[in-house]
């Protein structure tokens, strides 16, 4: 079959690979489409991911496709049926698994991190981590039930009330998400934060209350102007510098959430007494503990727009540009698509 091969720092090529059988617990996909998160830019520049990454690795976590076999003891799904996969599979043995902790636990397997994805024209899963998606839910659409299993544990952790206010830090894909769910979950000002003129645009179509340019306005003046307070910051670059302001412009009493993934070995100065004053509440969110289901859920509600996010679909042989163009990133989600 044909995937792309990750096989170091820079180096990603397409090319033919072995098929592999399935195993009796196990599901053969046909992937239709795989969306490039910013895990995989980190993953193609030597940086890693969630997880250790060793090459050489056919990445891609965001995935859909057909259900194409089933192994002998497979019972969920079945030949035929339009799927989405979740691609963390935890041990269920260690400490935290045994804990309601399974997203720390230590032998997970990682698909398209640690054991290869989807950016192939097949892939096999684990039966227990294939999810059905319902007929009317595009396959472009059930790609994105990953990024929205993450964004729905952040959100859950930012504890956010009836008439909160919410700055969204960084309009890309992630970003549109994390404004729509503030707004479900009862934000009534939900601010963006965003260079890029096209993605502002896009939020106030997704229903952000107020947009701000932050290399043209003074961010800190225009929220004091707009609310007394702001309740919830949401980082969503993965940026240093964006993270310190993530927590300079948070207001009194606020969680400041983290969900950008900024690389290993950065690092932010932190002002205790600033902690200490606003009596903040700092956190993040490390991948999708129990929400792949309800990621369906909302999905299938129409709830949250994600069609709109998607800007660009590419072919599979032409991935390479995806990693190497940076105009890619500047627009919005990209989507491989493997077949028709």
């Amino acid at each position: 079959m044909k995937a792309a091969v990750y096989h170091g720092p820079c180096d990603l090529r397409v090319e033919e690979v072995a098929d592999r059988q399935v195993r009796a617990d196990e599901v053969l996909i046909q992937i239709k489409y795989c969306g490039v998160c910013g895990t995989d830019i980190h993953i193609f520049h030597g940086d890693g991911g969630s997880f250790e990454v060793n090459p050489p690795l056919i990445p891609g976590h965001e995935f859909s496709g057909v259900v194409a076999a089933v192994g002998a003891d497979v019972r969920n799904v079945k030949v035929g049926d339009r799927v989405s996969g979740d691609p963390n599979i935890m041990c269920g043995k260690c400490y935290f698994c045994k804990n309601s902790m399974e997203h720390f636990c230590t032998d997970n397997i990682g698909v398209g991190t640690t054991v290869d994805g989807g950016f192939a024209e097949y892939t096999v899963m684990k039966a227990s981590h294939v999810f059905r998606v319902p007929d009317h839910l595009d396959f472009m659409e059930a790609a994105m039930t990953e990024p929205m299993s993450c964004c729905l544990h952040g959100i859950d952790l930012c504890n956010i009330r009836l008439g909160d206010t919410v700055l969204v830090i960084g309009g890309g894909p992630i970003g549109t998400i994390m404004l729509q769910l503030a707004k479900n979950a009862g934000a009534s000002k939900v601010i963006l934060s965003e260079p890029v003129q096209e993605k502002r645009e896009l939020a106030l179509k997704l229903g952000a209350d107020k947009v701000i340019n932050p290399l043209e306005e003074d961010v800190a003046a225009v929220l004091a102007d707009y609310t007394p307070n702001v309740n919830v910051v949401i980082e969503c670059v993965g940026n240093t510098r964006t993270q310190a302001d993530a927590i300079r412009f948070a207001g009194k009493g606020a969680t400041v959430m983290f969900f950008g993934l900024a690389g290993p070995d950065d690092t932010i100065a932190l002002k205790p007494d600033d902690v200490f004053k606003k009596e903040l509440k700092i956190t993040s969110s490390f991948i999708n503990p129990y929400t792949f289901s309800r990621a369906i859920d909302v999905l299938a509600s129409g709830k949250v727009d994600v069609k709109s996010i998607i800007t660009n679909v590419v072919p599979l042989d032409q991935i390479g540009d995806v990693f190497t163009n940076p105009e890619y990133r500047r627009t919005g989600k990209v989507m491989i698509q493997i077949s028709e």
